[in-house]
């Protein structure tokens, strides 16, 4: 076992600024190499503590801010325009990224899009929906107008 301080957040394992206990292999051939996550140390700790500041200052601070965001992105629709067929099946699935830029186009706020969960992969044209969470205790459902593009 390897115990490793995540450097961003890893889904199903912790956010930056955890220490946390990894076999060998997957700290050595994924979290390492692709940036998730640094050697634990004694003097880590100094480091585990300006990950956790960074991780702070970019979350949305405010209680209510994110409460507001919540209620814009769950009161509107998010269209999302894509190449699709003839029978309306899309050429490929909608990613996050698209819906991040979409959200960010409609004006309700930027996202990121390692925060947002499509609950089931959409290959389709109509209303989809996806989660959006905002903070560690708020969560947001956006329902998604997928249409084709012309």
């Amino acid at each position: 076992m390897a115990k490793l301080i995540l450097t961003n957040e890893v889904a199903g394992l912790g956010s930056a600024g955890d220490v946390v206990e990894v076999k060998n292999g997957f700290a050595r051939n994924y979290l390492i190499p692709q940036g998730f996550a640094v050697a634990w140390t004694r003097g880590g700790e100094k480091q585990v503590a300006s990950i956790r500041a960074a991780r702070e200052s970019r979350a949305i601070h405010v209680h209510e801010e994110a409460v507001a965001l919540k209620d814009a992105l769950e009161s509107n629709k998010v269209k999302l325009t894509v190449k699709a067929g003839a029978e309306g099946r899309l050429f490929g699935s909608v990613k996050t990224e698209a819906v991040a830029d979409a959200v960010k186009a409609a004006g309700l706020g930027e996202l990121d899009k390692r925060k947002i969960h499509i609950t089931s992969p959409i290959k389709s044209v109509g209303e989809h929906e996806a989660t959006v969470r905002l903070r560690d205790d708020l969560t947001a459902v956006i329902t998604l107008q997928v249409v084709a593009a012309k």
